[in-house]
């Protein structure tokens, strides 16, 4: 007996020391992360640029970078590091705590998905020989920590967050369809969509009111699209470089045939947020049809969402968006609010807004 608990001591000691080690890993990666960020932001400013070019040509989004290096965004830091114009606006806690409080009166669940930043989860197509411990296992370090404690923070006032970093960073290699970012784009692939939806489909998985939704049935077809994502276009090239991409599209199968999924107002969830949630969605500048997050959520979940998102900022404009429909959110059962991270600090502010306005 005696031996016995002389090897647990052991082993104890080493997973400690193990942890300890990885801690300081972690802290070390974080802090030559940022300051390396830190010091590609100010030399961007200086040059009045948006975009920094990476290797292999990878574009990185300067207002990202920016939000990456910013450490704590919340609280008494806020006013340090938040973009917003209003300093009452600066600060996301707040203004999500309400949220959700509005929503839990109303019967109604809030799932809060942030994107992340695309230098988060390829830092080393920005910083040359950078590349996160363990990063070509299936878990990389994270470089996130700021964004970690946030998300415990919102969880201690029981706000569900769906932290997708640990799900991309064991992602990131490139498949069939290429990587979970757009090399030259600010937005997420249509490939991390798809992962996105099946993501959120788990974590609803015990959800009573999903089984009720009546079933519908989709199909996917793969294609290969070609386009000039914004940041190059914030390049002004004089002759543009074309990005690649393979991506699923999905449709309805209805008795007529194949229709594209679309937005149902009567659905049970709502997609709220900023441009990730219409690019390869809606068309047009957002690239592609079908093959977004709303499409791949209707494929995931048997059945449309109610799309209410926005093309700039996905934090007080698309709750004002809900607002503006006055109906209190009447029929709906969750609220998927999905947004870039880097809204935290450079978008145009976290205000309190009465989406459910009491009866």
């Amino acid at each position: 007996m005696k031996r016995l608990l002389i090897v647990a001591c052991i082993l104890a000691l080493l997973l400690a020391a193990t942890s300890l080690r990885a801690f300081a890993e972690g802290e070390a990666a974080y802090a030559a992360f940022t300051k390396c960020l830190t010091a590609k932001v100010a030399d961007a400013d200086v040059k009045h640029l948006n975009v920094v070019p990476g290797e292999e040509g990878w574009l990185f989004f300067v207002p990202e970078l920016r939000y990456a290096a910013a450490g704590t965004f919340w609280g008494a830091a806020a006013e340090h590091v938040s973009h917003a114009m209003s300093k009452s606006a600066m600060d996301p806690l707040p203004a999500i705590l309400d949220f959700q409080e509005q929503l839990k009166k109303a019967g109604i669940e809030l799932l809060v998905v942030p994107v992340p930043a695309k230098v988060q989860i390829y830092p080393e197509f920005l910083m040359r020989n950078f590349l996160p411990t363990g990063a070509a296992n299936a878990a990389p370090a994270r470089l996130d920590a700021p964004q970690q404690s946030f998300y415990a923070e919102l969880a201690q006032h029981g706000v569900n967050v769906l932290d997708l970093t640990p799900v991309f960073l064991a992602h990131r290699a490139a498949d069939e369809k290429g990587f979970l970012f757009c090399k030259r784009d600010t937005h997420w692939s249509s490939r991390a969509c798809a992962l996105t939806a099946a993501t959120i489909k788990e974590k609803l998985a015990n959800a009573a009111w999903l089984a009720a939704v009546p079933k519908r049935k989709y199909d996917v077809q793969r294609k290969d699209i070609s386009f000039v994502g914004d940041l190059t276009e914030m390049l002004a090239e004089a002759q543009p470089t074309k990005e690649t991409l393979k991506i699923d599209i999905v449709t309805e199968l209805t008795a007529k045939g194949k229709a594209p999924v679309g937005s149902w107002r009567d659905s049970p969830v709502i997609l709220l947020g900023d441009s990730h949630n219409l690019i390869f969605s809606i068309g047009g500048d957002m690239l592609a049809e079908g093959a977004g997050l709303p499409d791949h959520l209707a494929r995931e979940l048997g059945f449309p969402v109610d799309v209410v998102a926005v093309r700039g900022s996905g934090a007080t404009p698309a709750r004002v968006n809900l607002l503006r429909r006055g109906d209190n959110l009447a029929g709906k059962k969750l609220v998927i609010w999905c947004f870039t991270v880097r809204e935290f600090t450079e978008g145009q502010g976290w205000k309190k807004v009465p989406v459910i306005r009491a009866k």
